[in-house]
């Protein structure tokens, strides 16, 4: 590649992958000799980029963080989903994320070349985006961060906790994953004044500090933190299990109901699903806009019978 300025621009996308690059490996890809990847590495140390080089046989080059910004170099793929990404934070139950991903999404879209816009106003236009589901509280984006920050530093920190009977405590633990629901953002963590594993709501954490201690992993409460707090989350609340015949393939019911789901023919399943209010297992049931029968419970079955008034009245007379 004798574009020099082509070539640094493909040599700083590479090195702004997480991995150490050898200099031979470098010069294969840019086709040029190892001499001419140590002058392109000096030429971007000089403009700025901290790029930082490891001597031996196992050596090579990495880009560390420092004080100027590389340029954002995507391919096609990457800035599509990046885009895409953008537009559908809207539902994500971060406060204040809207407007920054907005704001975001207006640059890029700047950038973007007529065709990959395309794509993306495409594939939005054709896409309905479902209305956030009730019951999420926004979570504080700098809590957020800072309990992500110790779950991958291996932390301890200290945090104020709000019980779900609105009682105030403080709390010592060693986080050990988020885990987002999509109507809210859950931490897994050890709690070290109880001795136990906890689940916490992020949206009810705040002052949170780090104590500087390091801690070594502890064996985790489950193989899968999600599954996890999937478990103990029903453990704690009433869980209401629904038997229904739904309109759909097996593979679709599956996709939007999850639960069990028995194939009655094409078009046709049994689904059995739990959910921890009726109100919810009514809303994915009716969002579904396919018939459906509900078997059990009576509960749900009544609760339908009532929205269908309400809408019926709400619609008035034919």
């Amino acid at each position: 590649m004798n574009d020099t300025p082509a070539r640094l621009l493909t040599l700083l996308s590479l090195l702004q992958t997480p991995r150490e690059w050898p200099g031979g490996e470098l010069a294969d890809r840019l086709g040029v000799s190892p001499r001419t990847i140590r002058r392109d590495v000096d030429r971007l140390r000089a403009l700025g980029y901290p790029v930082e080089s490891t001597m031996g046989p196992a050596g090579g080059y990495r880009l560390v963080a420092g004080t100027a910004m590389p340029p954002l170099l995507l391919d096609d793929e990457e800035a599509v989903a990046i885009a895409v990404g953008l537009r559908g934070t809207a539902g994500n139950p971060v406060a204040g994320i809207e407007e920054a991903s907005a704001r975001a999404l207006a640059k890029l879209e700047q950038v973007l070349p007529s065709r990959l816009r395309r794509r993306v106003t495409g594939l939005h236009a054709a896409t309905v985006p479902l209305a956030p589901l009730s019951g999420g509280s926004p979570v504080d984006p700098a809590v957020l961060a800072a309990l992500a920050a110790a779950v991958e530093g291996r932390e301890r920190i200290r945090f104020a906790y709000q019980a779900h009977d609105g009682t105030a405590t403080r709390r010592l633990a060693e986080p050990h994953r988020l885990v987002a629901t999509g109507r809210r953002w859950y931490l897994v963590a050890y709690d070290a004044d109880r001795g136990d594993w906890r689940v916490f709501r992020a949206d009810r954490v705040s002052e949170v500090h780090a104590t500087g201690v390091r801690v070594a992993p502890r064996e985790p409460p489950a193989a899968d933190a999600a599954e996890f707090v999937r478990a103990r989350l029903y453990g704690l609340a009433p869980v209401h299990e629904a038997t229904v015949t739904v309109r759909l393939p097996a593979d679709l019911a599956r996709r939007h109901l999850g639960g069990h789901v028995e194939p009655l023919g094409e078009d046709r399943c049994r689904v059995r699903m739990g959910a921890d209010t009726i109100e919810y297992l009514a809303f994915h049931l009716i969002q579904l806009g396919c018939p459906f029968e509900v078997h059990d419970p009576p509960e749900l079955r009544a609760h339908l019978r009532a929205v269908a008034a309400r809408a019926r009245d709400a619609a008035g007379p034919a």
